[in-house]
């Protein structure tokens, strides 16, 4: 098996534009906590470029300030986004926002200050307690991403991702009726560990997500040593407390919800994967994707696989006997076996 490790930043995603896969196809995200504080942050730069002009961004933040600034960036793009200055919640309301001496560390759940104050970057020397340390607190109106939706006539979410420092599944509760209606795959950042107090734990996260119907693909990890010791622990042995989890709908599952085999929505998850590094999943979507509905050229996918795959001087040399390609040249897509 060739690794994707060696692979360019996407194997699949040039060819399936090139080809005209991604031709009328719109890729609809939802950014919560979309403060810009790096180029990542401009979400059409990275991989999602290969849907603009079909992209659309719909950015969230409490700081009205962050999203004028985003707002007037987004100006320039070639695709379409727009920022809200809205905090978001699990319900309608008023809430605390605690505000932080970073303002990125800002969040609706207060810091837990007795813990951070033992914890530091052992590279920088920074103390947790400098960024995450109370500047002040206001009050402001809650909304859900679900009555933001409602009310502005938009449908289906394609991707979610949160980054509210604590309040993440808060902000999934309520976008609860987009989750289940088309969401394809979300990006939230968890905690390990209870930097604000009484925060959701990645635990909480996972067994909510699950319980919706996504499976856990990848999840990042932020560490930081004690401040007080004069002693660093081994590398890799520094204390897990935050990261970010990729979900992604796993629609190859017996008995999955069968909304999510129809073509459009196994391409754009397909996609969605290849984004975030997952080409092997990729590979199986777009595979299954030309069995089920490939009688049809729209939805057949075999060519790009075939070009994407000839990157690779190793599996190049042997094309037509790699497995994939087997079952991709002899299996008839409307064989029963495939049935939705």
């Amino acid at each position: 098996m060739e690794c994707c490790g060696n692979m360019p930043q996407a194997a699949f995603l040039p060819y399936l534009k090139q080809m005209g896969y991604l031709d009328g196809i719109t890729m609809t995200i939802c950014f919560v906590g979309s403060r810009k504080l790096s180029e990542q942050d401009d979400l059409g730069k990275s991989n999602w470029s290969y849907f603009v002009p079909n992209l659309k961004v719909y950015g969230f933040d409490a700081d009205a300030d962050a999203c004028e600034e985003a707002n007037m960036l987004a100006q320039s793009f070639p695709w379409q986004e727009e920022h809200f200055p809205l905090a978001l919640s699990a319900e309608v309301g008023e809430k605390t926002l605690y505000v932080t001496k970073a303002p990125m560390c800002s969040s609706l759940y207060p810091p837990n200050e007795h813990f951070a104050r033992r914890l530091k970057d052992l590279n920088s020397g920074v103390e947790l307690w400098s960024l995450m340390g109370l500047d002040f607190t206001l009050q402001v109106e809650t909304t859900t991403l679900d009555t933001f939706a409602q009310e502005n006539n938009l449908g289906e979410i394609d991707f979610i991702k949160t980054d509210v420092q604590g309040a993440d599944l808060d902000v999934l509760k309520g976008a609860a009726r987009l989750l289940d209606a088309a969401t394809l795959g979300v990006v939230a950042e968890v905690c390990y560990q209870p930097l604000y107090l009484g925060q959701p734990l990645f635990s909480d996260v996972d067994s909510y997500m699950r319980t919706i119907g996504f499976s856990l693909f990848t999840f990042g990890v932020a560490t930081r040593g004690r401040g007080c010791s004069p002693l660093a622990p081994a590398k890799g042995l520094q204390q897990f407390l935050w990261g970010d989890a990729l979900y992604l709908r796993d629609p190859l599952q017996p008995d999955y919800d069968p909304r999510f085999l129809s073509p459009e929505k196994l391409l754009k998850l397909a996609c969605i994967a290849e984004v975030h590094g997952a080409c092997d999943f990729c590979a199986e979507l777009l595979e299954h994707l030309t069995l089920l509905h490939g009688e049809n050229p729209r939805w057949n996918m075999t060519p790009a696989i075939r070009e994407a795959l000839c990157q690779f001087p190793k599996l190049a040399q042997d094309l037509d006997n790699l497995p994939i390609m087997q079952r991709l040249n002899s299996s008839e897509p409307s064989s029963p076996r495939f049935k939705a």
